[in-house]
């Protein structure tokens, strides 16, 4: 999973832990923002979420919308909805020739006056371009490709739930994290006992063993009943037949 980016100037400091843990303690509503949103679970950057404890710098919420607690680290929580504005240093910028005062002797000649689209030649080293020449423009450089988005924050648990009855209608179906269940597939039965003999799980493989037991015995019932009724049949048929 990709790191998340840190923002100390939001996430909660020591301080704010502190009071929502108090908070919490006298049991009253805690709430924090999650600083980056999870797609997985339909939050957005922003989103509310309810405190339910603290534990040193994790913090366990309740998000808006989603039926589980999740824990948090303090960098991932900030105390108000929207980023706060981080000042911005002003800069000044350096001037482009510095002034430099010097003490002229009384009996010397004053410099010639440089008229103002004029550069004189001791401050420019080199040889100076044409008056009439137009300085060429510099290329601008490409700008940086943006990195790509870290991927939504997977899960934290699933749960995989296998249904059966004894009329053998067997179904699979996948929860992930706190999220509704989602739609289940039907599945056969000998695909479900091979797979829970696979995990080695002696409590599943008795559950569904005694309902496939079951539905083996409620099959040859029903198949007795189809061999009686179809002998009748054969007989009311032989007892039609013309002679």
């Amino acid at each position: 999973m990709p790191p998340r980016s840190r923002r100390a100037a939001d996430s909660l400091s020591p301080a704010d832990l502190t009071a929502l843990a108090n908070a919490v303690a006298d049991g009253k509503r805690a709430t924090v923002f999650l600083c980056e949103g999870t797609p997985s679970l339909g939050l957005a950057a922003g989103a509310s979420a309810r405190v339910v404890s603290v534990s040193g710098s994790t913090v366990t919420v309740r998000p808006r919308g989603v039926d589980d607690e999740l824990p948090y680290e303090a960098d991932e929580l900030r105390m108000t909805r929207e980023l706060t504005a981080k000042p911005t240093a002003r800069r000044t910028a350096p001037s482009a020739i510095a002034s430099v005062r010097t003490a002229t002797p009384a009996n010397s000649v004053p410099a010639k006056a440089v008229p103002a689209n004029e550069v004189p030649a001791n401050e420019v080293p080199g040889k100076t371009a044409p008056a009439n020449e137009t300085p060429a423009t510099p290329k601008s450089s490409p700008k940086p490709k943006s990195s790509p988005k870290p991927a939504g924050k997977p899960p934290r648990s699933v749960t995989v739930t296998i249904f059966g009855s004894t009329d053998n209608q067997w179904s699979v179906a996948v929860t992930h994290g706190g999220r509704k269940p989602g739609q289940s597939h039907t599945v056969t039965p000998d695909s479900v006992e091979g797979a829970l003999r696979e995990l080695g799980d002696d409590t599943a493989v008795a559950a569904a063993s005694a309902v496939l037991d079951a539905a083996r015995e409620e099959a040859v019932r029903r198949v007795e009943d189809l061999s009686r009724e179809l002998a009748a049949a054969q007989e009311a048929l032989a007892a039609l037949a013309p002679k």
